[in-house]
């Protein structure tokens, strides 16, 4: 493999960081990478806010449960999908045209997405590490109003930026074959590769763990997905001008 591919395969998430700065010319570099990312109709739906104010990131570390390195890393960002930029240069407001629809907003998610994941990719290949902080979104309203977000901005994860200061194991990933289909959705492989994946899954927590924790990829699924979580995602996306004018050209019997 080569050393891009050697770079992509060894990606951690690095949560703690030197006291090393990443000085603004190398945030700027990053920056530049992440924005050269595939862009839906080249909208280049998303903004980044780096947030410097130590008051705003203690703020913002507690509505993210409180993970210490969201105010102990260098760089702290937070990447927004972001229609309003859209809207205002072509002259509408979230009542008018087609701005904030949910094709819209699937794209500047996705937008934000690939030009995050650029400018991680980038980050390693300079030599720092980076963790995402979906936690954010715990209190979405609030970061909203700490940030001063206008309608049709979405803060959609936080990243940290930093020079590494530990060397984490590899977490494995699913076997290829379980989210590598042919043609069709093949559900019958499912079972037995998820199988083979929690044994693998159980034997990096050990590891991770010290032996405290043998939760395989299943267990801690099931865990996340049997209690309510962020349930106010969708009032926030309602209430921020995304959907007011989706029902526009809907047939009388798709309305509820």
């Amino acid at each position: 493999m080569n050393e891009t591919m050697n770079r992509l395969m060894s990606h951690r998430s690095i949560r703690k960081f030197t006291e090393k700065p990443v000085n603004r010319e190398t945030l700027e570099d990053i920056l530049r990478a992440a924005q050269m990312a595939s862009s839906s109709s080249n909208m280049q739906a998303y903004s980044v806010i780096n947030i410097t104010d130590p008051q705003k990131r203690r703020q913002l570390a507690h509505i993210a449960s409180d993970q210490s390195y969201v105010t102990e890393s260098p760089v702290f960002l937070v990447w927004c999908a972001d229609l309003q930029r859209l809207a205002a240069s072509c002259g509408f407001d979230a009542g008018s045209g087609y701005v904030g629809t949910t094709e819209n907003l699937v794209a500047a998610l996705v937008d934000a997405a690939l030009a995050a994941q650029n400018a991680v990719v980038a980050a390693e290949s300079l030599g720092l590490g980076a963790v995402y902080i979906g936690a954010i979104r715990n209190h979405i309203h609030a970061v909203a109003e700490l940030l001063e977000l206008p309608e049709l901005v979405m803060p959609v994860f936080g990243m940290c930026l930093g020079y590494p200061d530990q060397e984490p194991i590899l977490r494995p990933r699913l076997p290829l074959a379980a989210v590598l289909h042919e043609n069709r959705y093949d559900a019958d492989k499912i079972t037995d590769l998820v199988g083979e994946y929690d044994l693998t899954t159980e034997r990096y927590m050990v590891e991770r763990s010290g032996g405290k924790s043998k939760a395989n990829w299943t267990d801690s699924m099931k865990k996340k997905l049997s209690a309510p979580i962020r349930m106010d995602i969708a009032r926030f996306i309602g209430s921020r001008g995304f959907w007011r004018n989706e029902e526009k050209d809907m047939n009388p019997g798709e309305r509820q």
